[in-house]
């Protein structure tokens, strides 16, 4: 997620790019900038990158373990001669 710092960068950014007329009025857009950035982060359902990492490893286990099982179920088919059209 974006660190306070990155939000508050990006709040200045954004009121930079107010037309200058408005520029008065430039601590009170930075500030209501940086409430909706932070209220639209919050309503996302983002992960940290460790979990993403965790979920990743998982899956990749998982998928590892799902053709570990085909190649067995291959394998035991062919003993049994059973083809894959006679299974359905």
């Amino acid at each position: 997620m974006l660190h306070s710092q990155n939000i508050d960068e990006l709040a200045r950014k954004l009121a930079e790019l107010v037309p200058p007329g408005l520029r008065e009025a430039k601590a009170d857009l930075t500030a209501n900038f940086r409430s909706a950035l932070q209220a639209g982060l919050r309503n996302l359902d983002l992960v940290t990158r460790e979990e993403f990492d965790v979920q990743r490893c998982v899956l990749l286990r998982t998928r590892e373990k799902i053709e570990e099982l085909e190649q067995q179920l291959a394998a035991l088919e062919r003993s049994l001669g059973v083809t894959l059209s006679q299974r359905n």
